[in-house]
């Protein structure tokens, strides 16, 4: 089944703890602190391979986490960092953050990756604690947790050529005639619901084709097919434009291909502008060449070229072959969306914010500690609390008027305000909380 757009929810792993370690060995009896960090959580990663063509893998599974970072040890042995998870995607892939709909990365060739959401740092073990005025620090950080988040998945076909047209234009057989791909073929509507690709070959050259399914009045503002069709279109270099004149009226051969450059200006100007050939199908049937020369003509005046065949007898298709072939050589690869950068504020800042909620104090750096706290340590916490002494966070509590006693929340932390002490109370729950302010 094919599938080109999926939500995925996922969750790096967090940093592994350090360890709190003496070393205590015969003849040594005070060798001093030697407690190992803890290892990096894995990230998720998310990598364009040529095995894949859809996104059918993610289609009953949603959620995936990384391994967390595993626990420092004594002897100053470091915990091994978590494994990372990485989601295969096909090429073309691109990835939007669901929230916002920013693209984070635009995957168009195998090999192609992005980091989606990085692991926690692992904790520092009380080895690297010890100084001059502590020479046995029973403390050691908890890990960082990791990122999480949920994005979209969105493919757009890589195809040199797309062919483009109303329901039962042929686009389909056309495909078959020049690639010998094997649609889906019917005389009805919307045979085509996901797009078909096939190698042309032709003079040494070659090019990938999509049929992609058939436009109808309204696609720019979703309606049949709509976006899922309009999307494919995007990434094509050359547009072929079917239209049947074995069918339909000289009027209204021309209404229909006025009405697809409509959609196809509605819902990205650039589209219309794409270079395109059209081709008059179904000259076989009788009456269509009349048809076809009145087509031609419209279509000369307009700047546009035209070619004429069958694509069910095999009528003009060498010569089709050869100007796409010709014309795609003159053409660009398409490069990739551009890229946007997520927000980033001062490692160091912080605000403060009270409201219907409470008081919370949020910013990169001072989230991070608190979260990496061990808050059953008082020897940690008391660290903690002269760590939010210095970077000013008690004086800017105490400038909003808090007074001792007041709850704050930082992270997923509830901490008890007191100008002398910051004392922890509870853990407001497992899920980190996630705040514009801080850089993700």
């Amino acid at each position: 089944m094919f599938l080109d757009r999926v939500e995925v929810h996922v969750q790096a792993g967090a940093g592994g703890p350090g360890a709190v370690s003496f070393r205590r060995e015969k003849f040594i009896p005070m060798g001093g602190p030697d407690g190992g960090d803890g290892g990096r959580g894995g990230s998720v990663v998310t990598v364009a391979t040529q095995d894949l063509d859809t996104l059918s893998d993610y289609r009953y599974r949603h959620h995936f986490r990384a391994k967390p970072g595993a626990n420092g040890e004594g002897n100053q042995r470091h915990g091994k960092k978590g494994e990372d998870l990485v989601l295969p995607v096909p090429p073309g892939t691109v990835v939007r953050e669901l929230a916002t709909g920013r693209i984070l990365a635009d995957l168009m060739l195998p090999g192609d990756r992005a980091v989606v959401c990085q692991g926690g740092r692992g904790g520092r073990g009380n080895a690297r604690f010890k100084g001059p005025t502590q020479r046995a620090p029973r403390i050691a950080e908890r890990g960082e947790p990791g990122a999480h988040g949920s994005f979209v998945l969105e493919l757009r076909i890589l195809a040199d050529v797309g062919l483009v047209g109303e329901p039962n234009a042929g686009k389909s057989s056309l495909l078959t005639a020049l690639t010998r791909a094997t649609p889906k073929v019917a005389d009805y509507p919307f045979t085509t619901l996901h797009p078909e690709l096939g190698m042309m070959d032709e003079g040494g050259g070659q090019a990938l084709l999509a049929d992609l399914p058939g436009l109808i009045e309204g696609a720019a503002e979703g309606r049949g097919l709509g976006h899922d069709f309009l999307r494919h279109v995007s990434r094509t270099r050359l547009l072929l434009h079917v239209v049947d004149v074995g069918t339909a009226s000289a009027a209204a051969a021309k209404a229909s291909i006025t009405q697809i450059e409509a959609e196809l200006a509605a819902f990205d100007p650039e589209l219309a502008a794409r270079p395109r050939l059209v081709f008059l199908n179904k000259l076989d049937l009788t009456g269509a060449d009349q048809v076809a020369a009145a087509v031609s003509q419209w279509l000369a005046d307009r700047g546009l070229e035209a070619l004429s065949g069958s694509a069910a007898t095999g009528l003009g298709l060498s010569a089709l072959k050869e100007r796409l072939i010709r014309q795609l050589a003159q053409l660009p690869k398409p490069l990739p969306l551009a890229v946007e950068a997520r927000p980033q504020v001062l490692a160091t800042a912080f605000v403060v914010r009270q409201d219907e909620g409470g008081t919370r104090v949020i910013g990169q750096t001072v989230e991070r500690r608190v979260a990496m706290t061990d808050m059953q340590n008082p020897e940690a916490v008391q660290r903690l609390a002269n760590y939010l002494r210095r970077k000013g966070v008690e004086r800017a509590l105490a400038a909003i008027g808090l007074t001792s006693g007041a709850e704050v929340q930082v992270a997923d932390v509830t901490l008890i305000y007191r100008p002398d002490l910051v004392i922890p109370r509870r853990r407001a729950g497992k899920a980190v909380a996630r705040h514009e302010d801080a850089a993700p």
